[in-house]
């Protein structure tokens, strides 16, 4: 029975400590500019001289917008997740997203290894960056919170008892997934970006593979296949585990989302949708 208990245990831990890298994940990347032909950043003038000067257009999501999805191990549903745009508000003299992502794993998973985990991001709403990232995790007797803030005008953050330097615009784990839904999709292209996460920075290519009808309990969907390849130490450095499909629309939808483990794959797939109400800056 304890071997039973600890294998149990194990499986829970692969499932969300590793399993919930889709959503948690999805670019542990970097941004600074995208030196992609199909980027759709421009750089505009502040009226109030503010040095960040960029503008990044948003067709694809705004507030009220709602994705649930599946946690799944292979073909065991382990629990449930929310990425949600809770409002528009007002931070550092900017209109910005709020965006929170939940992720609880189901009763029978909870019974002996429960998870409730949040992660929140503040999302510049006119140059789709990030101003502040916050993440609770509970899961098993496992805690963790850690929040860290953004200083966009001078390329720097304060993590722990260090102050870092980062990129220009750069990204946390979940604001970059809601940055690649803005940009123009290419076969065969490529996007290389930043991010900040959890003290580390990182670089990644973001491809751009090919296109694929998908089909998940939210329905059928022609989407674009893009896999983030890790250039710098981490857990999927130079893997290719990851890979995401996103609607092939001004939408832009996460439809699936796989990671690849030490045996079999996780992931999050698509229930269901409330589309959010987009803003004009």
């Amino acid at each position: 029975m304890l071997l039973r208990t600890k294998l149990q245990s194990f499986l829970l831990m692969l499932i969300f400590g590793i399993g919930l890298v889709p959503l948690f994940y999805f670019a542990s990347v970097e941004i600074g500019i995208v030196h992609a032909a199909t980027d759709s950043t421009k750089s505009v003038a502040n009226a109030n001289d503010d040095p960040i000067g960029r503008y990044v257009e948003n067709i694809a999501f705004g507030v009220g917008e709602k994705l649930s999805f599946d946690i799944n191990y292979g073909f065991i549903n382990a629990g449930t997740a929310t990425m949600e745009v809770n409002r528009l508000i007002e931070y550092e003299g900017r209109p910005c997203y709020q965006i929170v992502t939940l992720a609880n794993s189901n009763s029978f998973f909870s019974s002996f290894y429960k998870v409730e985990d949040r992660a929140e991001s503040i999302l510049d709403a006119i140059g789709m960056f990030s101003w502040r990232f916050e993440k609770n995790l509970r899961e098993g007797s496992y805690r963790s919170d850690r929040q860290y803030s953004f200083d966009q005008r001078n390329h720097f953050t304060v993590y722990k008892e260090d102050t870092i330097e980062v990129a220009s615009y750069v990204q946390d784990a979940l604001s970059i997934l809601y940055y690649l839904r803005t940009q123009e999709l290419k076969i065969g292209t490529s996007m290389f970006i930043d991010n900040f996460v959890d003290g580390r920075k990182f670089t990644t290519e973001v491809k751009v593979l090919k296109k694929e009808t998908i089909e998940v309990e939210a329905g059928s969907f022609d989407c674009f296949l893009v896999e983030p390849i890790m250039q710098s130490v981490g857990v999927f450095k130079h893997e290719g585990s990851l890979k995401v499909w996103l609607t092939d629309d001004r939408l832009k939808l996460p439809v699936l989302m796989k990671s690849k483990v030490l045996v079999g794959s996780i992931s999050a797939e698509l229930t269901g949708y409330e589309l959010g109400e987009i803003e004009e800056f």
